[in-house]
């Protein structure tokens, strides 16, 4: 009985916590997240900010919550793709295209979303990094697939990761890819990932 106590009592918690992260998002986007405090989510949920301290300690744990949910999103893309029928070079060009979709819909479309995002980079936690690492951890992946079939040339896939990484990084980056959509003496999305390919490949 206890057991099923402690099940209904974590769904519950789950629960509260996914209406305090729609409600954070919502007025994020609406409002922009330095003119949203937890008072104003509280007030949409209709509870008191003592209800939400219960769950968070402070607007910047929404915060990273709301962005470890946005970049979960991104990783179930990326992971997606690394398990698709397809040659290694083939994925890797998904990955960076999907990935820039993914950036220039989901973090550039709306002004305030960008805000959000922004912030988490110059504050640099951890929930970035270790999204960074996932993903190298899945390109590693897809190159050690590719050098045993031939397709690229042997090498340490761990670190070819990171160089590919690196190198699309303009594609990916809310700040970079915010700037190279409004000039035209940047090297295009495809051209990036093109070259990035064929450095694999000497």
């Amino acid at each position: 009985m206890s057991e099923l106590a402690d099940i209904g009592a974590d769904a519950t918690r789950q629960e509260n916590v996914t209406r305090i992260l729609d409600s954070a998002e919502r007025l994020f986007r609406h409002y922009g997240y330095s003119k949203t405090n937890v008072a104003d989510i509280a007030r949409d949920l209709e509870m008191s900010p003592a209800n939400i301290y219960r769950f968070f300690t402070s607007k910047t744990e929404i915060h990273q919550a709301l962005c470890a949910r946005m970049l979960a999103a991104s990783y179930q893309q990326a992971l997606d793709n690394s398990r698709l029928p397809l040659s290694a070079a083939e994925r890797l060009r998904r990955h960076a295209q999907g990935q820039h979709k993914m950036t220039v819909e989901t973090m550039l479309d709306e002004q305030k979303v960008h805000e959000m995002v922004v912030v988490a980079i110059e504050r640099d936690w951890h929930v970035i990094e270790k999204h960074i690492d996932r993903l190298d951890g899945l390109l590693a992946d897809i190159i050690r697939e590719g050098i045993a079939a031939g397709e690229f040339a042997d090498q340490d896939p761990a670190k070819a990761a990171r160089c590919f990484g690196a190198s699309i990084v303009t594609l990916c980056h809310p700040q970079i890819v915010a700037q190279c959509l409004a000039k035209e003496n940047r090297a295009t999305p495809d051209e990036l990932i093109e070259f990035a390919i064929r450095a694999l490949k000497k």
